[in-house]
């Protein structure tokens, strides 16, 4: 079938591109390729997707920008998909901060730009990235989709709630079947170099000290790139549709009468930030120097996924574990800068960092 994916040379969308080009899909990928972080790396990935389809012509790539609403519609117009993977954004918690404007443009207006053109060219499902930020000052654990998020601590928290709102009244008002995918602290191999887990493996290699804040007493879900892709692929066949009974059953945040849904995308499993650096430090041969710092603004103590909605749909539950997982990114990572180029008839051993 024929899917656009929104954000389609960063970091989740190259992965699921990849997979779906695998699996015989024809991918219509959208990147503006913006300059938050190192653009050959997104090349570089864009690289990787164009070669992996050279046999069936199952990929084409338009560099687009989301807040483009013109650009937008035609592009809908002319490609004519029935899903859309909506996985463009600014992210990150704490340039949030510092600039929300820019976070207002691309995940609220721009979000806005993808629901009306889904709404005028007869979508089937359109999944779209939301985060476990959304659940904020929540105390109680595992967060569950049930839940209230109704204290965001950043304001890329807001512009996610934002979206799963937006979402809710165009499946309301105009049948959209949409489905919200809060996914948590994803990590592997082709990440982003502003997460963490790049950050310390860049400065450990070089010798200089890693920003550890709350002492690394915070925990996370983290969430291993391959398990993400395998459960947004499995949930692209199962649509949300109306439900007639809302009402008469127990009604909470994560369900509604309209085509909409929203699932939780972690592993269930949060280890400590101070555990984390520790396998990571195994994985490099390298002890880190550490340098403690308070929490900082924007951030949480903790989060932990329930993950049962999710396997009630697909019967799969993310499971790849840390050692495992950063094991996975520093091979990668190893070899993507001992400068193996990519390049048409590129090595198997870089392809091999996909998910």
């Amino acid at each position: 079938m024929k899917v656009i994916v929104t954000g389609a040379c960063g970091f989740i969308g190259f992965h699921v591109s990849a997979k779906l080009i695998e699996d015989g899909h024809h991918v219509i990928a959208v990147d503006n390729i913006n300059d938050y972080y190192d653009q050959k790396l997104k090349q570089d990935r864009l690289k990787i997707l164009e070669e992996l389809s050279t046999r069936t012509n199952s990929f084409e790539f338009h560099k687009l920008d989301i807040e483009n609403m013109g650009d937008l519609e035609n592009l809908f117009k002319a490609a004519k998909p029935k899903i859309v993977i909506h996985l463009a954004a600014q992210a990150g918690v704490r340039y949030s901060i510092e600039n929300p404007h820019a976070y207002v443009s691309t995940n609220i207006s721009g979000f806005l730009n993808i629901l009306e053109c889904c709404r005028h060219n007869g979508i089937d499902h359109l999944m779209y990235a939301s985060s476990s930020s959304v659940y904020g000052g929540n105390k109680d654990m595992p967060f569950s989709e049930s839940d209230a998020v109704d204290h965001p601590v950043s304001i890329y928290a807001v512009t996610k709630k934002t979206n799963e709102l937006m979402a809710h009244s165009y499946s309301h008002l105009y049948g959209i079947p949409t489905t919200g995918l809060r996914f948590f602290t994803v990590y592997g191999p082709w990440g982003r170099p502003d997460m963490a887990l790049f950050k310390f493996t860049k400065n450990i290699l070089s010798g200089e000290p890693i920003e550890v804040y709350n002492a690394g007493n915070m925990s996370r879900d983290f969430t291993y790139i391959s398990d993400v892709v395998r459960a947004i692929v499995e949930l692209i066949t199962k649509i949300p549709s109306k439900n007639e009974h809302y009402g008469s059953e127990e009604m909470n945040a994560g369900s509604s009468w309209a085509p909409y849904r929203i699932v939780n995308v972690g592993n269930s499993c949060p280890s400590k930030l101070i555990d984390f650096i520790a396998v990571l430090e195994k994985a490099l041969g390298v002890k880190a120097e550490k340098r403690l710092l308070p929490m900082q603004p924007g951030d949480v103590e903790g989060t932990e996924c329930d993950c049962k909605k999710l396997k009630e749909l697909t019967g799969f539950s993310p499971g790849v574990n840390i050692e495992e997982g950063i094991s996975q990114f520093v091979e990668w990572y190893n070899m993507y800068y001992d400068r193996i180029t990519v390049q048409t008839g590129m090595n198997d051993r870089i392809t091999a960092g996909l998910a």
